[in-house]
């Protein structure tokens, strides 16, 4: 049976709301780089040097275009995965040591952010276009960044610490 106070006491554990504050400020970072470029990226290109521009794409997909489609029951049925796996992320995240808490929060702050722009904008605005002459990589975002950071920490460690 579900206990509501041992959750409750799970999450506002002192420890935890360090990670949360990491939360929110890894999704108010994306969303404030996201909000900026689409202010003033509208219609225009942004040369940062030979290997950056900004370009404004709007994704639907997930993680650097993937699974992109224009079916709104398809783009659904991604956004209700991505939110049950954001939820399973903070479950784990409860239940970590503080070393995965710190990577699932980085995970889990991208991810909302992403999943805030799914929800508002049905699309995630990407913006940042590396690319070395003509070789351009997906265009992704900041929330992109953290996915992607905390995945590779979390493999890493993976491959690295063995549990005994």
């Amino acid at each position: 049976m579900i206990n509501l106070k041992e959750i409750k006491n799970k999450i506002f554990k002192k420890e935890n709301f360090y990670f949360l504050l990491l939360i929110l400020l890894i999704f108010c970072f994306d969303r404030y780089s996201k909000i900026t470029v689409i202010n003033e990226l509208i219609n225009n290109t942004l040369y940062i040097n030979d290997f950056v521009n900004f370009d404004l794409v709007w994704n639907t997909g997930i993680g650097f275009g993937l699974l992109s489609s224009n079916s709104s029951l398809f783009y659904n049925l991604v956004s209700i995965l991505i939110c049950l796996i954001i939820l399973f992320l903070i479950y784990l995240a409860m239940n970590a040591d503080k070393f995965d808490k710190l990577i699932f929060s980085i995970i889990i702050g991208g991810a909302g952010g992403n999943f805030y722009d799914r929800l508002v904008y049905q699309a995630v605005p990407d913006f940042i276009d590396f690319h070395v002459q003509n070789f351009h990589w997906f265009t992704f975002n900041v929330a992109d960044i953290f996915i992607t950071i905390g995945i590779i920490i979390y493999l890493c460690k993976g491959l690295i610490v063995k549990d005994v």
